[in-house]
């Protein structure tokens, strides 16, 4: 059976993060003292009940760290496995044959919570044959930044060749690997929507200079900003890229179909996981420097600091506490879903599960007003990381416990 959740929206204060003594952190954060217990959060009727369960079957296993898959035109898909290894499925069928892409990957920094990451097949694939990866860039072994990179596919799908390297460098990298985002999306316009990790920095999410802790909107083409983005005129060129600011990790990236409103899943520390809607220019008020008063990375700060930052824009969802480490997102698309149709699905790491949130319309700041989270993905396969959607509506959802990951697809139902 599926697990109706109410929606939790705590205020976001300065108050707004629970006392959580020493927890372990929210699958990247670490713990660290917490200020006062929030207030109650407001309270929202249940889910209705779901019109069936969900069915996963695997479509590929074996795998280890599974981060992204883009599915081409023709029905293939690419993935992208966190220690350096990229592939091909021949099919989105169960068991479907799995080929290596031969591609030159030595330079990928895989430690800690870097490496090979997020993967975006390019709007104009099928005349193109373009796709861009996230990934963590090392130099004689040490770490040098995080970097966009454009390859060509071969048509056989054999081989990938850099093609702009990097379409976009200088995301900041910490040596470890902490908070390295870094998913990809392409948005309405063809544009790729990119988030960031803050490489546990202090001053990183509001320095507008710094493309880390950020969303980016970037021209495929020129790796230069996307038309419209707020700051397209700014004398430095790094903040050109720059969509929104004040993040700390973001792990997700969906574009809504029919609005083009783009939604963000978010790691927070001890508590607060966020959902986000972006507004161009927005400040999502992650502030461990304290305003540059603290020069290390203070945790004990709200994810959304609305007492330092009065305009900074509140998360539509927060998962309070115990925090779920959210990752992919995706939203459900087609009349096959029925009453799930138009809903966001977000993997969790932590809490091994898939949350269905409902947003809202324009007019509600796109709220949450309730979750669900099916049984079949309630911790049957562990860690869940990526959540994407087919062309023909299905879902897939990827597991990262490091051993014997998997790729499932879900039939509407």
């Amino acid at each position: 059976m599926t697990r109706a959740l109410r929606s939790r929206r705590p205020h976001r204060t300065a108050t707004a993060v629970a006392a959580v003594g020493l927890l372990v952190a929210a699958g990247c954060g670490a713990a660290s003292p917490a200020p006062a217990p929030a207030e109650p959060a407001p309270t929202a009727a249940p889910a209705p009940a779901a019109p069936g369960e969900l069915a996963p079957v695997v479509v590929a296993a074996g795998l280890s760290h599974v981060w992204s898959v883009g599915v081409l035109p023709d029905g293939r898909a690419l993935v992208t496995e966190r220690d350096g290894r990229l592939s091909l499925l021949v099919s989105l069928d169960p068991g479907t044959a799995r080929t290596p892409v031969q591609a030159d990957l030595d330079d990928v920094f895989a430690r800690g919570e870097g490496g090979l990451m997020g993967l975006a097949v390019h709007a104009d694939f099928a005349t193109s044959n373009r796709f861009t990866t996230c990934q963590t860039h090392a130099e004689g072994g040490s770490p040098v930044d995080v970097r966009l990179v454009t390859w060509t596919l071969s048509a056989d799908g054999a081989t990938a060749t850099r093609v702009a390297d990097p379409l976009v460098g200088g995301l900041p990298i910490a040596s470890g690997g902490r908070h390295s985002g870094c998913r990809v999306a392409v948005d309405d316009g063809g544009a790729l929507v990119v988030g960031t990790g803050d490489a546990a920095m202090p001053a990183t999410p509001q320095d507008l200079t710094s493309l880390g802790g950020k969303t980016l909107r970037v021209d495929p083409a020129t790796g230069g900003p996307a038309a419209g983005n707020p700051f397209a005129d700014a004398a430095d060129p790094a903040q050109r890229l720059v969509y929104s600011y004040g993040h700390r990790n973001v792990q997700g990236v969906a574009v809504e179909p029919g609005t083009g409103r783009i939604f963000t899943a978010e790691h927070g520390p001890t508590r607060d996981d966020e959902v986000n809607l972006l507004r161009p220019g927005g400040n999502y008020g992650w502030d461990p420097s304290q305003g540059g008063t603290v020069d290390s990375y203070d945790e004990s700060v709200p994810m959304t600091d609305r007492d330092r930052f009065p305009d900074a824009v509140p998360a539509v969802w927060a998962s309070g506490s115990p925090p779920e480490a959210p990752a992919g997102a995706a939203f459900l698309q087609g009349d096959a879903w029925g009453q799930r149709n138009g809903m966001l699905a977000v993997a969790a790491l932590r809490g091994q599960k898939l949350l269905l949130m409902r947003v809202g319309p324009e007019d509600t700041d796109g709220a949450v007003s309730d979750v669900e989270i099916p049984a079949a993905l309630d911790g049957e396969f562990g860690r869940l990381r990526g959540v994407y959607t087919a062309p023909d509506g299905t879902l897939l959802v990827t597991t990262s416990n490091g051993d014997d990951d998997r790729i499932l697809r879900i039939d509407p139902s």
